[in-house]
């Protein structure tokens, strides 16, 4: 069990955007690193997504309120550098 308690070995900060650096975008803003803590978090197998795009639909806070996040690109440019990747 010990493999769902994963801690990155290292993080990294986004250069440019991407749908990766999208879903990323969204679980950062929730207070999650990555779908990989998000799933241990809160227990759940399935992310709600868009079908169309794929990005993150909407996402439980740690304090259990909603985001909710559009069908579109929500990162802008100025953004990206904002958001951490991290390699497990």
């Amino acid at each position: 069990m010990a493999s769902s308690d994963a801690k990155p070995k290292s993080v990294s900060r986004a250069k440019k955007w991407s749908e990766e650096i999208e879903n990323l975008y969204r679980f950062q803003q929730a207070g999650y690193r990555d779908e990989t803590e998000y799933k241990q978090v809160k227990q759940v197998s399935m992310v709600d997504r868009w079908p169309e795009t794929g990005y993150v639909k909407k996402l439980q806070r740690r304090d259990n309120t909603f985001y909710y996040y559009n069908k579109q690109r929500e990162c802008d440019d100025k953004e990206v550098h904002k958001v951490k990747i991290y390699a497990y």
